[in-house]
């Protein structure tokens, strides 16, 4: 396999527990879905360190968002070694084994695998996402070799740090910490490094955080009040589907838009890389939406809008104007909004979406240009189906 620096570093420790804390794209998911696939197939966990037989659970706080990450990056890596056809893979328990090992994937919201299953070494992926008594105490627990975490370090305060990384590093002695940035990735794209960089320009505290992977805390979030539902309500209509969109460095994003009263709700349909128009159209087309249900889009993207349209859905671009980008957050702001629970993509953007600041960290009055492709989904939506009338006044009917 072709590694970086990363998996080396995971390889080598003889720690129980593993803390990856790291900036954006530095490959330390990756990485562990290497070092999980590489002891799937020859019992290695470390250098020198077999476990021949046992369980390998890999955890995230939801289900559905671990099989669009992790379960890719490790399927995508069992087939360009040639691995996948040797292994007994159960699509309905989402388990692979092979000679007595066996991985699995589930979210900590399954309760009965949360408190129920052991296993000899655990990956928590995101694991920020996860209360630290109520779940990744439980898991834990149940865990008798190694653990190995990853996340982004934007709150100081996160359990990770102040119960592993400074409590039990400590005591008793058994954490290691590796921190990975942009550059540990030797794979990464010249023009993602560029964005990265930039951060150095544009914003002190993500760079710390997201080019760094020091701790930090964003301050100055557009939307500091959204609420985390388990689902949209009954009672909620939909308003429309709105689109962003992206392909390399940049996803594609897709949402559905819910009102009821003052109250609007959020859901994550698409957040992906690489697709092609074809591909939007063919995925929008499995979750049920056709030609009856109207798509806003980005209108600087008029020949992908008509591309879609052809395919044979409604899609249309929305309507910007001056200064839209302000005037979109505007209408969001008159309106609670409520994100359903396994939206985990565009939970992740309202609690990175923050007022651009200068060089002397003072605001400019203009969001930063980052963790934003959802959020743009939301404006266009919003500007044609919540904004401003004819008459001067608010459009809250559709």
């Amino acid at each position: 396999m072709e590694v970086t620096p990363i998996f080396t570093k995971n390889r080598l420790s003889t720690k129980k527990i593993v803390i990856n804390r790291g900036g954006t794209r530095s490959s330390k998911t990756y990485s562990l879905a290497q070092l999980q696939a590489l002891w799937l197939m020859t019992g290695e966990c470390g250098k020198g360190n077999y476990i021949k037989k046992g369980v390998w659970s890999t955890v995230r706080k939801h289900q559905t968002t671990l099989e669009k990450t992790v379960v890719r990056d490790f399927e995508e890596i069992l087939q360009n070694n040639g691995w996948y056809n040797l292994v007994n893979h159960n699509k309905t328990k989402k388990t692979y084994k092979y000679e007595g090992r066996l991985v699995e994937f589930f979210g900590a919201d399954d309760q009965q695998k949360l408190r129920g299953s052991k296993r000899n070494i655990l990956y928590c992926n995101e694991a920020n996402e996860l209360e630290y008594k109520q779940e990744f105490f439980q898991l834990l627990m149940r865990t008798s070799d190694k653990i190995f975490i990853d996340f982004n370090p934007d709150d100081s305060d996160i359990w990770i740090n102040t119960e592993l990384e400074q409590r039990r590093t400590s005591e008793k002695k058994d954490v290691e910490t590796i921190v990975s940035t942009y550059k540990d990735n030797t794979f990464l794209p010249q023009s993602l490094v560029e964005e990265i960089e930039y951060l150095q320009k544009t914003d002190k505290e993500f760079w710390k955080i997201y080019g760094l992977g020091e701790y930090g805390n964003i301050t100055g979030l557009i939307f500091e009040d959204v609420k985390i539902v388990d689902s949209i309500p009954d009672n909620a209509k939909l308003v429309c589907y709105a689109l962003d969109f992206g392909f390399t460095n940049d996803p594609t994003a897709c949402v559905g838009i819910y009102k009821h009263d003052t109250k609007i709700y959020i859901k994550e349909l698409i957040y992906d890389y690489g697709l092609t128009n074809t591909d939007i159209a063919n995925r929008l087309k499995d979750l049920g939406i056709d030609r009856r249900d109207e798509i806003i889009c980005d209108s600087a993207e008029p020949k992908s809008i008509e591309e879609i349209h052809r395919l044979g859905l409604n899609a249309k671009p929305t309507k910007k104007g001056a200064d839209s980008i302000r005037n979109g957050i505007d209408i969001l702001k008159r309106f609670e909004i409520n994100v359903t629970r396994e939206s985990t993509n565009v939970i992740k953007e309202f609690r990175k979406y923050k007022w651009a600041v200068d060089k002397n960290s003072n605001s400019v009055g203009k969001p930063i240009d980052m963790f934003n492709h959802s959020i743009d989904a939301i404006r266009y939506g919003a500007i044609m189906h919540l904004g401003i009338n004819n008459n001067g006044k608010y459009n809250l009917s559709f």
